[in-house]
């Protein structure tokens, strides 16, 4: 074994880590639904926490051959990459079910067994080398940060091009990677011998992995059309947006027009299904022979605003399969404007399926590519409609699994910017699922009402209408009021297609819920509420959240309230599981399961060592150990998580904003890291760190004050401008982030290196806590709390710094 930590196989190991903890969101957002994965991941990465505890039990042993014990767990990690998740989709864990079935409670508890094993692999293997090199523990830290960085690039690259069950074989590879560096960092014995072995072993796994596919539950919505027979899926691009995948319906034609009115006689054409990650359903339909055969369009509440004013120029902001776009050409429209994220849909529309779709991109159709709020934040131009389409599905909407997805298409801010690219009589046209009780179609109404009044609007209630079928509503918001002759196309339009108006300034409750007849008139007389006076008492009392979301608190989808849980929980029986909206208890169950792990992974060591010392030294107080770490472990993703939420608006892409900004962080921290290394000694320690803190908490609240304006003066740069800003703005705040971690443990190092093992474990505790719960602070109080909680927190750390008062850091320059 060398005098020198093993950097370059740790930096490849952390890069396989972070890549591997992206691909299983990816993965189980495939196989199960989008907060199942986001639980059973976020447990999962207790494996940080545990590889502290378990090297705090075993660190003599694991010091004494560290060099073996390395290339054992690095490996181990490259195998369990690979494999723990194909076992873990073989368990029959069905979250829709946990509720009502006992079994299912220990399908997760396995479930999250098998993932924590890479984690907990990985983890220890960097952990052993932080606790032998504590001389160097601030290189090794460093290199852990911008490997991690790397690797959060790295597969967001890859699912471009290799499917990700194909991904999960590159990732463990990168395992075996960094144990085959690691033979000759350390100078092992044999170290060709030793590299064809891992080269063989991980040959044989990659036969035996590539092979396997994924096995979906059958509750998502794909996996049920697949049990109509003749269905097929012809077609699979994969994207960090997600796995597309496209079904052909060769006996049963496939027949999707959301909201259909059931008066309607005309058929859909025919039609292929287009599904990400077995959700989110949109159709290709086949180019018609003559416009009349795409009546059964105009036959959808979506149609509503073609019949008020002929709109001359539309936006539609995500095009899908192009339903909405037929509709616009059915209805005779000069000039189709629309945005769509993802590229692999347009080169559906513009390759393979062009022919079938009669070129539906091209004749008078511009496409931008990009998010949605980034066009209309860019853009210039006005139209007449600007139409928000239908872009997530029934299913999870309806069981509130998006409830902790951030959206920023249907904030308070977003309206606005619809609105002001109308055009004077322009309408903003926006179609939601029904449910009931009543809850998106009410929470955008709000939304809309505090969007116009923002926007200097007096009577709010005259630039609103609303209309349901059985299945969707649609709200049109205008840019001037509504006038009667509209209002009466508006009652024309709904008694034609036995359609309900919900809303408009001059409906009477006699005039409602007339068709799709409910118990009561609830659209009506939430509308009504929405739109007078006492509003806002309305949304305190009712039964879900309407709260409007904000571009600081982006969460349309979160509708659960605490009021309301003893009567929802009472349909238990009855099978209510749509109103129970199960995101958000997801999140917080999973905060409270980590919350009692993490503590007995921290209080475990303390237990078994109580009559003798973690190692040598007790000469460091646990309290301002554990308070100093787990401070850290949950300061610093607060931070990264708020302000990667501001940079996504800055960057106008979900995907590369949030893999840029992770990766910035992340390498600029890791310099930070590398630079107390060369410098930390010119200053005390406990000094050191009062400076840093200072300087973390100075920049935070400088961007939380002007940030949204420096974006504002930057709105004409270009994406890679935009880049290269972002990546300026975080360095000085990453730098110093990186900082207060290695600092703290070389000071253990020189005073008290038992704690080592303990202190990585706290802080991945730490870490894992975080960021559930800067998702529920966010949820209740917006990103800006979870900034300055984080300010607090960090200024809190100098208060607590497990260390002398004025040593400096005893480590030489490596």
């Amino acid at each position: 074994m060398t005098d020198r930590p093993p950097l370059i196989s740790v930096g490849l190991l952390s890069a396989s880590l972070l890549a591997y903890e992206i691909l299983l969101m990816h993965l189980f957002a495939i196989i199960q639904f989008h907060h199942f994965a986001y639980m059973i991941i976020g447990l999962a990465l207790l494996g940080y926490g545990s590889s502290g505890t378990f090297l705090a039990i075993f660190q003599e042993r694991m010091e004494k051959n560290y060099a073996g014990f390395y290339l054992i767990w690095t490996v181990l990690y490259g195998l369990t990459a690979i494999f723990s998740f194909f076992l873990a989709q073989a368990v029959p864990f069905n979250g829709l079910e946990l509720l009502w079935d006992p079994r299912q409670v220990a399908f997760l508890a396995l479930l999250f067994f098998l993932i924590l094993i890479p984690f907990f692999c990985g983890a220890t293997a960097i952990g052993m080398t932080l606790t032998v090199y504590r001389n160097s523990v601030a290189a090794t830290y460093g290199a852990d940060l911008v490997g991690a960085g790397f690797g959060s690039v790295l597969v967001i690259l890859l699912l471009f091009w290799i499917f990700p069950a194909n991904m999960l074989v590159v990732v463990g590879g990168i395992g075996f990677v960094a144990a085959a560096i690691a033979v000759f960092e350390l100078g092992m014995a044999r170290p060709g011998l030793k590299v064809l072995g891992l080269l063989g072993i991980f040959m044989v796994v990659a036969i035996v992995g590539v092979n396997h596919t994924l096995q979906p539950t059958p509750y998502k919505t794909l996996q049920q059309y697949r049990q109509i027979a003749g269905t097929e899926i012809v077609d699979e691009r994969s994207s960090p947006l997600g796995l597309i995948q496209v079904l052909e319906s060769r006996i049963i034609p496939l027949r999707y027009a959301p909201g259909m009115s059931l008066d309607a006689l005309q058929e859909p054409l025919e039609q292929i299904g287009v599904f990400i990650n077995g959700e989110g359903l949109s159709v290709i339909t086949r180019a018609p022979d003559d416009l009349r055969q795409l009546g059964y369009l105009d036959q959808m509440t979506s149609a509503l605003p073609y019949h008020l004013h002929k709109p001359e120029k539309v936006l539609i902001l995500g095009i899908g399969g192009g339903q909405d776009i037929l509709q616009a050409k059915f209805h005779r429209v000069d000039s189709i404007t629309g945005v769509e994220l993802n590229p692999q849909m347009i080169e559906l529309l513009t390759g393979k399926y062009a022919e079938f779709s009669g070129n539906l991109l091209g004749q008078g159709t511009q496409v931008h590519l990009g998010d949605m709020r980034g066009f209309m934040e860019s853009s210039r131009r006005e139209f007449d409609l600007v139409h928000l389409a239908l872009v997530d599905a029934f299913a999870p909407s309806a069981s509130g699994l998006y409830a902790l997805s951030e959206d920023y298409l249907y904030t308070v801010e977003a309206l606005q910017e619809y609105i002001r690219h109308l055009s004077q009589d322009g309408y903003l046209s926006i179609t939601r699922w029904i449910k009931n009780p009543p809850r998106d179609s009410l929470k955008l109404m709000a939304t809309a009402v505090a969007a116009l009044e923002k926007s200097g609007v007096a009577d709010v209630g005259r630039h609103l209408a609303l209309i349901r079928g059985w299945q969707t509503s649609t709200l049109l918001v205008k840019r001037t009021e509504f006038s009667q002759e509209e209002i009466d196309r508006i009652e024309s339009f709904c008694k034609d297609r036995s359609f309900d108006i919900s809303y408009t300034f001059a409906t009477r409750e006699d005039q409602v819920n007339r068709y799709n007849i409910l118990a009561e008139p609830v659209f009506f007389k939430a509308a009504q509420a929405l739109v007078g006076e006492d509003s806002a008492a309305f949304i305190e009392e009712y039964k879900y959240n309407l709260k409007p979301a904000t571009d600081d608190q982006p969460y349309f989808h979160h509708f659960f309230r605490w009021s309301a849980v003893r009567e929802v929980l009472q349909l238990k029986a009855m099978g209510g599981a749509a109103l129970l909206e199960a995101g958000y208890l997801i999140l917080l169950a999973v905060l409270l399961i980590a919350l009692f792990l993490s503590v007995l992974l921290i209080i475990t060591p303390l237990i078994l060592f109580r009559r003798r010392s973690l190692g040598q030294s007790w000469a460091i107080s646990k309290q301002r150990v554990f308070l100093y770490f787990s401070a850290i472990g949950i300061a610093y993703l607060f931070i990264e998580i708020a302000f990667i939420q501001k940079f996504v608006l800055f960057l106008h892409h979900p995907v590369y904003s949030i893999s840029a900004s992770v990766a910035a962080f992340l390498v600029f921290s890791g310099l930070g890291s590398l630079l107390v290394q060369r410098w930390g000694a010119l200053l005390p320690a406990k000094q050191l760190i009062r400076i840093v803190v200072f300087g973390i908490a100075a920049i935070s609240l400088c961007y939380l004050l002007w940030l949204g304006k420096w974006f504002l003066l930057a709105t004409d740069l270009s994406f890679s401008g935009r880049l290269l800003l972002t990546a300026l703005l975080i360095a000085p705040l990453g730098i110093l982030m990186g900082m207060p971690f290695p600092v703290a443990l070389a000071s253990l190092a020189a005073h008290a290196p038992g704690l080592i093992p303990w202190a990585w474990g706290i802080n991945g505790c730490g870490s894992v806590i975080s960021s559930m719960l800067a998702t529920l602070l966010a949820i209740h109080f917006g990103f800006k709390t979870v900034i300055v909680a984080a300010v607090f927190l960090y200024l809190g750390i100098s208060l607590c710094f497990p260390g002398p008062e004025e040593g400096s850091l005893q480590q030489p320059v490596s």
